[in-house]
């Protein structure tokens, strides 16, 4: 009974502080509040049923987010084949989004549907990078890509936000400065 007592209290010392992290990057990575809790407690109970292979000492953030990251792609190909099924209004009533005009300030939000705008693969890259705070070698660990393809995401990712970012700021009559 003292190993499972022990394995419990590891777990939550190691893997709980990093919760708010998992959850505030699933929610940017799907869009869904919902889906990104549920997304989330699926990780945390992958992590739980596999912590015995968890070893002490590593960086278990990242070991998290590679889990969280497992688990968002499965539900994306579920969620895909599931889409091709459906037929008719109800299917495009699901997919078109509206798109509210464009406020007076600048605010977090309109940064946040910059980031949201990013394709897929970049959005990954620059979330974990700019926001976790990951570096490019763990990265590639979560993601299962290679640093150098992490870099060139970034890279890429990077660019296509400062110019959504640019545009958005032109907008309301801010230039931007030639370096």
């Amino acid at each position: 009974m003292f190993g499972r007592a022990a394995r419990e209290e590891d777990f939550e010392v190691a893997a709980m502080p990093h919760l708010n992290d998992l959850f505030r990057t699933a929610y940017r990575v799907i869009g869904d509040r919902s889906a990104a809790e549920d997304l989330v407690q699926e990780a945390y109970l992958q992590a739980w049923k596999s912590f015995h292979r968890f070893e002490m000492g590593t960086n278990c953030r990242a070991w998290l987010f590679k889990i969280l990251f497992h688990v968002i792609h499965h539900h994306r190909r579920k969620w895909f084949n599931l889409a091709l099924f459906k037929e008719g209004d109800e299917f495009l009533e699901e997919v078109l989004v509206y798109e509210e005009p464009v406020p007076q300030h600048l605010r977090d939000e309109e940064v946040l549907a910059a980031v949201g705008k990013l394709p897929q693969q970049y959005r990954e890259v620059v979330l974990l990078a700019d926001v976790e705070e990951l570096a490019y070698k763990e990265i590639a660990a979560v993601l299962g890509i290679p640093v150098g393809t992490v870099m060139s995401r970034l890279s890429r990712g990077r660019k296509i936000l400062r110019k959504e970012l640019s545009d958005f700021a032109a907008s309301y009559g801010i230039k931007s400065v030639q370096a």
